[in-house]
C-alpha cells in the first residue's frame, strides 16, 4: 500500500514547480491585434508584433488563435535528457532539471496522440531506470548535495521518503541491534 502522505508531498512539490513554470515568460508573436488586461498583465499589440508573456497567458491566447508561441525545442530537450540517462552507467544518475517532469507533462499535453504514445514508451523506461537507481542510492545513504543537483523536485521527495523508510525498516527488523 502506498504512503498517502508521500503521494501528497510529491503532488505538492510538483504543484509548486508547475506554478513557477507557468509563470515563466515565453516569446510569442501575435497573429492578430490583441488588446486586453488581466490582473497585472496588459496587452496592446498589433499583428506581427513580438513580445514575452507568462506561459499561462500565452497558452490561453494560443488556444484562441491570437498568438504563436516561439517555443524552445521541447522534443529535443526531452530526447537529450532521455539519452543522457540511457547512456549513464548502471549506478549513476544523469542530471535532469528540477522541473523536468512538469516540462514533460506540458509538452505531452501539446502533442498528437501518436507522438504522445511513442514518447510515453520511452518515458516509462526512463522513469523505471531512475527509480531503480534512486531506490538503491536512497537505501544506502542520505541525499548528498551533488546527487540532489541531479534530481527533479519529485525525485528528491521520493529519495527522502525511501531513505527514511529504509532507516525505519532496518530499525524494525534488527530491533535493538540496528
Amino acid at each position: 500500500m502506498a504512503d498517502a502522505s508521500a503521494e501528497t508531498n510529491v503532488e505538492a512539490v510538483r504543484s509548486v514547480y508547475q506554478i513557477g513554470y507557468m509563470n515563466e515568460d515565453v516569446r510569442i508573436s501575435y497573429k492578430k491585434d490583441v488588446k486586453m488586461s488581466v490582473g497585472n498583465v496588459a496587452i496592446d499589440a498589433k499583428e506581427g508584433d513580438m513580445s514575452s508573456l507568462p506561459r499561462w497567458v500565452a497558452k490561453i491566447l494560443s488556444e484562441q488563435g491570437a498568438i504563436e508561441v516561439q517555443s524552445a525545442d521541447s522534443a529535443g530537450y526531452i530526447s537529450r535528457t532521455l539519452n543522457r540517462e540511457r547512456i549513464a552507467r548502471p549506478h549513476d544518475l544523469s542530471g535532469i532539471d528540477v522541473d523536468f517532469y512538469v516540462r514533460v507533462n506540458d509538452y505531452l499535453d501539446s502533442v498528437k496522440e501518436r507522438e504522445r504514445e511513442n514518447l510515453l514508451v520511452s518515458l516509462n523506461t526512463f522513469v523505471a531506470s531512475r527509480l531503480e537507481k534512486i531506490v538503491k542510492l536512497a537505501a544506502a545513504s542520505p541525499l548528498s548535495a551533488e546527487l540532489e543537483g541531479k534530481l527533479a523536485a519529485e525525485e528528491k521527495e521520493l529519495y527522502n521518503t525511501i531513505h527514511e523508510s529504509s532507516i525505519e525498516f532496518r530499525r524494525g527488523v534488527l530491533k535493538k541491534f540496528g
